[in-house]
């Protein structure tokens, strides 16, 4: 399969496209956010990239905190609106009609719209090139309740969140799994709950599943025909097979008389 190469770039796609909020409660800003991601589990911690230029720098330099906001398909316009015109000029949340709450942890406030918030406090700041890297504990997190489910349980599918790819905004698409899912064992499916539960998983083959029973393995495919279907057919070839052989037996004279039946030869 062909390849072409291209010059070194950004192309780590896809990414979550995130308005933090910079400053405190009288004084602060949304910047959008674009290269952010996380730097450990435990403790945890992230980080997010800014241009010295921007008027967000200079109010993280003066309150080294910040709330990553997750955005969602109905935050996509404030989104982008946001990572264009300078908040120096413009209040973003009042131009964007975005609601400003107080964040528990931190002075930086919160956009009440958001799904989900993770409230940072920076611990050091590297600078690479066009942008500095302010990292951060996640000190708190803060979720809608109506993500929730009845056991408190956040339900992340709810929100219809949104990831930005090379210049463009996208909503997620279909769930495809889940973590661990390629380490399930699979069923075995058994009369025998005893067999079912000692059965180890069975590999897959270009056939299907195998089946294994001391030395014998039976193949069946997985186009259309089950277990049951596919045992029972060989069963009925085989009797077909013994049919015949018998058959050819009587004509010839070699069968065997069947108990109680006096042979006439």
């Amino acid at each position: 399969m062909a390849r072409k190469s291209f010059n070194p770039g950004t192309l780590l796609v896809p990414l979550p496209a995130v308005m933090a909020t910079v400053g405190d409660m009288e004084n602060s800003n949304i910047i959008t956010i674009g290269w952010t991601g996380i730097l450990s589990s435990d403790p945890a911690r992230t980080y997010i990239s800014v241009r010295p230029s921007r008027h967000s720098h200079k109010l993280l330099s003066e309150n080294p905190e910040f709330v990553i906001n997750l955005t969602t398909e109905d935050l996509a316009y404030a989104t982008d609106y946001a990572g264009i015109y300078t908040g120096a000029k413009v209040d973003k949340f009042e131009k964007l009609g975005l609601t400003k709450i107080e964040s528990e942890k931190v002075k930086a406030p919160t956009i009440a719209e958001s799904p989900l918030a993770l409230e940072c406090k920076v611990f050091d700041v590297l600078h690479f090139g066009t942008h500095d890297v302010f990292m951060a504990d996640i000190v708190n997190v803060t979720v809608r309740e109506e993500l929730l489910d009845a056991k408190g349980k956040i339900c992340i599918e709810r929100a219809g969140l949104m990831a930005y790819a090379h210049g463009e905004y996208y909503t997620l698409g279909k769930r495809i799994g889940k973590f661990g899912f390629s380490a399930v064992k699979h069923k075995v499916h058994s009369k025998n709950k005893t067999d079912a539960k000692s059965e180890k998983a069975l590999p897959k083959t270009e056939y299907g599943v195998d089946i294994r029973s001391g030395k014998d393995k039976v193949r069946f495919a997985t186009s259309g025909v089950s277990k049951g279907e596919g045992a029972k057919s060989k069963k009925v070839v085989n009797n077909k097979s013994k049919s015949k052989k018998n058959t050819k037996k009587r004509a010839t004279g070699t069968a065997k008389p069947k108990k109680g039946v006096k042979n006439e030869k």
